[in-house]
């Protein structure tokens, strides 16, 4: 039987496929305890730490007498000590913390448990904290995700509504009009899915001692017309880079006289057209494209440079301890026949043989354990090299992280 066959206990004990087939961007599931115990991995204190820091996205949003108001981080302890320690229907508020991913081994393990979908759909982990009534209104979202309940209770109310008209002034796409069709009160290891444009309001419940913290899996979804703008810019690139050559220069030697010499030609327009029509793209372009496009680090994403190291000892350590993906790092691959394609952080290399199959546990389990290197391959000086600029740029690093269980 193959993993994508066997029942995940994270689903309610379907298989990955049956999931796929009747849920994925289908509908709704309801997971009673898809992590039977999951308090959290962190306390609201950390939340808030990691929102004070620089380079860390955060908001506060707040309901404040039937008006929405966002505000973004870094914060400081005087901006959580202004909000209100009693919340009502009329003054409430929550904290949303992007990327906590990119910050913590327990977050990027967590991830890890959604395998069954391809890493170049996963966007990020975001974990949002709020006392009793917070929220950020009813509203639906351009992508799948995965509401996984930590400590604390939400109530989740679901829409199957057309009406899609937006609150005038609002901060954030808030609906207008919300009509509850379906609705849930999840509890820690609690889990709903969501397939995209589903609207849906989640308000946190609290008994005044545990507030909720919600962990919210996004799976990105880029609208067509995104891809397209972003592709054009890669073929211009690979115009400019000689890699597609228009051979030629403008020619009319047919050329007839005009009776208004300011006038484009259906002629010029003819021959242009034709020369523009040699611009072709193949699959493999397109594979290019996605690996580059998809693995690149949003704008926000700082790589620490790793202390410089020589690649003998590079290469010792890497035996000794294995490596692992630093938490921003996406690593993705393609492969045709023996030729495989490796994009890490918007970046493309190309290896096969036996470095290629090193290289996909690598970008599917995101660490290498010591035991993978074989003598082989640890000698491979391509290999090595490669693994150790890398490393020198900050996208790995040495020693495997410790394994949470979940």
């Amino acid at each position: 039987m193959t993993k994508h066959h066997q029942t995940l206990q994270i689903l309610g004990g379907i298989t990955p496929t049956q999931f796929l087939a009747e849920f994925w961007q289908k509908k709704p599931l309801l997971i009673k305890q898809a992590i039977p115990g999951f308090k959290g991995l962190l306390s609201p204190d950390e939340l808030a730490g990691l929102a004070c820091e620089e380079d860390v996205q955060s908001r506060i949003v707040q309901y404040i007498k039937g008006k929405w108001v966002a505000s973004h981080g870094p914060f400081t302890e005087d901006d959580f000590a202004n909000l209100p320690e009693k919340p009502t229907t009329d003054n409430n508020w929550t904290l949303l913390v992007q990327s906590v991913n990119h910050y913590m081994p327990e977050a990027m393990q967590l991830l890890q448990q959604f395998n069954f979908i391809p890493h170049a759909r996963l966007d990020d982990l975001m974990v949002s904290y709020a006392p009793n009534g917070g929220g950020v209104g009813p509203h639906f979202d351009s992508y799948d995700v995965f509401l996984l309940q930590g400590q604390g209770k939400r109530l989740w109310r679901i829409s199957e509504q057309s009406d899609l008209s937006l609150v005038e002034g609002a901060p954030l796409r808030i609906l207008k009009n919300f009509d509850t069709a379906q609705e849930w009160l999840l509890e820690a290891g609690d889990m709903l899915y969501l397939p995209p444009h589903l609207a849906h309001w989640g308000i946190a419940v609290s008994d005044g001692v545990i507030d909720c913290m919600t962990y919210s899996i996004g799976f990105r979804a880029p609208k067509n017309q995104e891809l397209a703008t972003e592709f054009l810019g890669f073929l211009q690139d690979k115009l400019n880079q000689d890699q597609m050559v228009l051979e030629g220069i403008y020619q009319d030697a047919d050329l007839r006289l005009q009776s208004h010499p300011a006038e484009i030609s259906n002629s010029m327009v003819s021959k242009v057209s034709a020369n523009l029509n040699k611009i072709q793209w193949t699959a493999s372009m397109v594979t290019e494209f996605l690996g580059t496009y998809l693995s690149d680090p949003k704008a926000d994403v700082v790589f620490d440079a790793n202390k410089k190291t020589s690649m003998l000892t590079f290469s010792e350590k890497l035996a000794k301890i294995g490596v692992a993906l630093d938490f921003k790092t996406q690593m993705l691959f393609s492969c045709e026949n023996e030729l495989c394609q490796f994009f890490i952080n918007g970046e493309m290399t190309e290896f096969s043989g036996d470095v290629a199959n090193v290289l996909k546990m690598l970008a599917d389990n995101r660490q290498l354990a010591a035991s993978e290197f074989s003598a082989t391959i640890i000698n491979n000086e391509s290999f090595i090299r490669q693994l150790h600029t890398w490393y020198l740029a900050g996208y790995l690093q040495l020693g495997i992280p410790k394994n949470f269980n979940f």
